[in-house]
């Protein structure tokens, strides 16, 4: 089983592309493999032939390194292996219960160790000679799963993430897209069934659902509380007026002819990254290297984005902002969102940020919020949404103007930033936000 994202632990079996007597050449799809993150194509790196498959489609759970299959030279005796087993590979052992401490965070920088798709995670034509260790039962129910591609409904984008909003059981529709897809409309049309009172028997009845945690959603749970429990969090709240950018914003639009389109999220991301370059300390991480533990202090600015998705939260990753425009920004936002969504980011997109915007400005209800830190970074950036706010007039009339204002907080960790520091980064990101024209200096 390859480890096809750094914090892929365990993994399950989807569809194999390939049967046992099959050839394989580099960049061929071996198996389709569920990791932490999504389900993801395993691509074979040699030429060989397949010989056996020791984990069928639908196995659950499991753990890294383990043999799935048995690849042989071109020209090998196939037939040889028809018996081969698991035990003759080595045997298996049970996924780690918990994800470990040094773990890489999905804003982590890969490994330099390797290749995560090597093929010496797959078993080779010699079976080892050291004794199987003994069985351990994992913590899964031991039963056999179906496919991935089985296991969940075929659904749109769209259609997942509406049932997500409405707590519609996409399991219970029935779509009416090409090949039985479930579409936006199956969600819209979708009715509960009614119910009668309780009586009787039925009354003690549970009135609860046990959804089973996915892959992704333990990985987001390990990943926060060990961010919580590692790094000390500390909050600095501001509020910025937001009544130039938006007369910018709008007049860039304007003159854009359709060639773009930016969004407030654009302007902060650049802002994001000057204040990141004037104050270095906040575009750092705590890292330990060779044994001896460092800040590494990074000379680009990569801004991981949160985007929602109708499986769990990811960050993709806009490199080397300060080195670019808005409308390389905006455009690279929404390719990356998009993608985010449709679950076909691959690792390197959301893997290596060195700070973190989440922006729930989009909605109105929340004025101000605190998020938690993507470990290893140092600082994350939570935006409210916009509201406008009667200020005194520079008249002395008496009169009140109206200021489209929002507040940020940013959570920084305190063995990487000082309180002081912190507070200076805020300083200077209000600073820019609110004297827009010097993202274009």
């Amino acid at each position: 089983m390859p480890a096809l994202s750094p914090t892929m632990t365990a993994g399950n079996i989807g569809t194999w592309q390939k049967k046992a007597g099959d050839a394989i050449a580099p960049g061929d799809v071996l198996v389709e493999i569920e990791t932490d993150k999504a389900q993801m194509d395993f691509e074979f790196q040699e030429d060989g032939v397949l010989a056996k498959i020791l984990k069928d489609s639908g196995e659950k759970d499991v753990a890294v390194g383990n043999p799935i299959a048995v690849m042989i030279e071109e020209g090998g005796d196939v037939s040889a292996f028809e018996s081969f087993s698991l035990d003759d590979a080595g045997g298996e052992k049970a996924p780690p219960k918990d994800a470990p401490k040094e773990e890489a965070a999905e804003s982590s920088e890969p490994s330099d160790s390797g290749s995560k798709t090597s093929p010496d995670t797959l078993s080779k034509d010699e079976p080892k000679s050291a004794p199987p260790p003994e069985p351990q039962e994992s913590e899964s129910s031991g039963g056999r799963l179906e496919t991935s591609l089985d296991r969940e409904p075929k659904a749109s984008p769209s259609a997942k993430a509406l049932a997500l909003e409405r707590g519609v059981p996409i399991k219970k529709i029935k779509g009416t897209g090409p090949g039985g897809r479930i579409t936006k409309q199956d969600i819209e049309k979708f009715k509960p069934e009614s119910s009668a009172a309780p009586t009787g028997a039925a009354a003690g009845a549970p009135t609860y659902e046990d959804i089973p945690a996915s892959s992704m959603r333990k990985t987001i749970a390990n990943r926060l509380t060990q961010s919580v429990n590692q790094n000390p969090h500390y909050f600095v709240s501001g509020t910025l007026s937001v009544t130039k950018l938006l007369k910018l914003r709008q007049a860039l639009n304007a003159s854009a002819d359709g060639k773009y389109k930016l969004s407030v999220n654009d302007f902060l991301i650049k802002a994001s990254a000057v204040a990141c370059k004037k104050i270095p300390a906040v575009n750092s991480s705590w890292r330990e290297v060779d044994g001896q533990v460092v800040i590494r202090q990074h000379n680009t600015v990569d801004v991981s984005v949160a985007v929602a998705t109708p499986i769990g939260l990811m960050t993709p990753i806009v490199r080397g902002v300060d080195s670019i425009g808005l409308e390389g920004i905006s455009a690279q936002v929404k390719d990356l969102g998009k993608r985010a969504r449709d679950g076909k980011l691959k690792p390197e997109e959301y893997q290596g940020g060195t700070f973190t915007i989440s922006n729930m400005g989009m909605n109105a209800a929340v004025e101000r919020f605190t998020a938690v830190i993507n470990p290893p970074q140092a600082g994350i950036l939570a935006v409210g949404t916009t509201k406008k706010v009667a200020i005194p007039s520079a008249s002395e009339d008496g009169r009140v103007e109206w200021d489209d204002q929002i507040v940020v907080t940013g959570s920084f960790d305190h063995k990487v930033v000082d309180g002081a520091v912190g507070g200076e980064w805020i300083r200077e990101f209000k600073k820019v936000v609110e004297n827009p024209l010097e993202m274009m200096l």
